[in-house]
């Protein structure tokens, strides 16, 4: 049996047996395909380590034909972990191929968190021009990522229904279909408030666009914002601010798990927040908070005097 058909299966039993995400199985179809136009559609059984080799090879020459750039680590790691999940639903459905325990990750940069600091917040929030539709859509759903920890395709995807501002929460499903509460900061409800109270339209979609044609079919969903637009708006607004560092919707993510930590908030509940699987995920952002701490501890204990 040749890769393309067995890569194909394996697509399905991650949508039907793991509940993986469209987003996660694109990904994984992408990398995958990448490996096939390396080493052709072959038999599972003629992956050994010489090719796996070759193609590690591959992957750090490889040259992005838009950029002109070679592929950074982490991204060359991400074609190494489709190729082992792979191979381990291969020996799970018992064909012969290479083990994927004897693929190793290379190692990787880290990568450092970026978070805004409150006066950097307080200028990104500031931004929006409210006294149009678009920039009170725009400030709405600032505050709506800086109170919730929300991933943008999360966000993107939330309905006028779903949102309860009396209770200020609800209830969202997020990656791996993991199901969750999310709280709104007094803050944002007050703006979602304000923004839906000038809305004019009945659509679905919570945030919608308000360029090209209006479609109103489907309640609405044509209207809804992408992922990428609401990437795009808040590049904008970073830029309008002057915030020197390239912020996007997910800096506002590490900035809310951040800013309950150092606030006293305990690691479990902000892994809850964030929708982590893995409590491990979490810890990324330890690193940040105890620098925090050791500036508490340099300013205000005695023997620092």
């Amino acid at each position: 049996m040749k890769l393309s058909k067995l890569i194909t299966d394996f697509l399905e039993y991650l949508e039907i047996e793991r509940n993986a995400s469209q987003l996660t199985i694109r990904n994984y179809d992408h990398y995958l395909k990448r490996f096939i136009d390396f080493a052709g559609d072959i038999n599972p059984k003629d992956i050994n380590q010489e090719l796996v080799r070759k193609y590690r090879v591959f992957l750090a020459r490889y040259e992005d034909k838009k950029t002109g750039q070679n592929l950074k680590r982490i991204t060359q790691n991400y074609f190494i972990i489709a190729l082992r999940a792979f191979l381990r639903y291969l020996s799970k459905v018992d064909i012969e191929t290479y083990a994927a325990e004897k693929i190793e990750l290379g190692d990787q940069d880290a990568r450092p968190i970026k978070v805004l600091d409150e006066e950097q917040l307080e200028r990104l929030l500031d931004s929006p021009d409210i006294s149009k539709i678009e920039g009170l859509r725009d400030k709405a759903l600032i505050e709506a990522l800086f109170s919730t920890g929300l991933r943008v395709s999360e966000l993107a995807q939330l309905d006028r229904d779903q949102i309860n501002l009396d209770r200020g929460e609800f209830g969202i499903v997020g990656k791996g279909r993991k199901e969750r509460v999310v709280f709104l900061t007094d803050a944002a409800k007050e703006w979602i408030g304000k923004y839906l109270a000038n809305r004019k339209d009945t659509y679905k979609p919570l945030f919608i666009r308000y360029s090209g044609k209006e479609d109103p079919s489907r309640s609405g969903e044509n209207m809804r914002l992408t992922s990428r637009s609401i990437e795009r708006a808040i590049e904008k607004y970073v830029k309008k601010a002057k915030i020197p560092i390239k912020a996007t919707p997910h800096t506002l993510r590490h900035s809310f798990a951040t800013d309950l930590l150092l606030n006293g908030a305990d690691i479990r509940s902000v892994q809850e927040m964030l929708g982590h699987a893995n409590i491990s995920t979490t810890q990324i952002y330890t690193h940040i908070t105890n620098k925090q701490l050791k500036e508490v501890h340099k300013a205000f204990h005695s023997r620092n005097r």
